[in-house]
């Protein structure tokens, strides 16, 4: 049996019920990497100090703050580490915020393999589990990649508990490192951590991810704006293989 409508005025009051009701909160996250290092993408840094922005990092921050300054963003998150912090400096002054730093967004702990080269590092037996099975992998010394993650996932819905709490749609920004980026998405997409590897995420680039009471939605992903330049695959990038650390995108080297 069909079950019987309500009248078109039960209907109406049932409409207009809804919208009376107050919006469910939304939080918008914007997740940026930090803008390009020396050291970016030939060496895996992790949480080595002093590794400050180059010239062209620098560049690629101001641009990322000229993009973002007509947000007004509820707060501008930061890790720690100096390259984080001097990302995170240019869009809080492009949008009048202060940079809070949470070290739950600090880059993975490479233990041993920190300051190495990435190509001496492709050689070791954990390469392939850090490719294949990351997951399982914990480096010597230091920290698994599931421990990463599951730092920074705590800590993005700790910020928009706290954060919905005084606003119903807020927006702010975290400024992270390449795995951490690229393990934030994974959980947004409902992937497991074995599928994280999949996701790009680039110097300076924005990834945007929306939670919403019944599901976060990837509204942008490794977002570099205008220009099409690294679109096409150096042979650097044919082999299949995930640059750790995140890698220095269509950037050439230096030297």
């Amino acid at each position: 049996m069909v079950a019987p409508m309500g009248t078109p005025s039960q209907q109406q009051t049932a409409s207009e019920a809804r919208r009376e009701q107050p919006p469910e909160p939304v939080a918008t996250l914007l997740l940026v990497r930090h803008g390009l290092t020396e050291s970016t993408g030939s060496t895996l840094t992790g949480r080595s100090p002093g590794v400050h922005l180059d010239e062209r990092g620098r560049a690629q921050a101001r641009d990322l703050a000229r993009r973002l300054r007509g947000l007004e963003p509820a707060a501008v998150v930061s890790s720690p580490l100096e390259r984080c912090q001097e990302t995170a400096a240019e869009i809080a002054a492009a949008t009048g915020r202060e940079v809070t730093t949470d070290d739950r967004f600090t880059e993975c702990d490479y233990g041993s393999w920190t300051g190495r080269r990435l190509g001496d590092l492709a050689g070791e037996p954990l390469w392939r589990t850090v490719q294949a099975h990351p997951s399982a992998a914990r480096f010597p010394g230091g920290e698994s990649l599931s421990a990463m993650s599951a730092r920074a996932v705590a800590a993005v819905r700790d910020w928009n508990e706290r954060l919905t709490a005084v606003s119903a749609n807020p927006v702010y920004v975290v400024c992270s490192h390449g795995d951490v980026i690229k393990a934030l998405a994974a959980d947004a997409l409902g992937l497991h951590l074995d599928q994280f590897q999949r996701v790009q995420a680039d110097p300076c680039s924005l990834t945007a991810v929306r939670y919403t009471s019944v599901r976060p939605f990837v509204v942008r992903l490794n977002d570099v704006g205008g220009s099409v330049e690294g679109l096409v695959p150096s042979p650097e990038q044919a082999s299949g293989d995930a640059a750790v650390g995140g890698g220095a995108g269509g950037a050439q080297r230096p030297g």
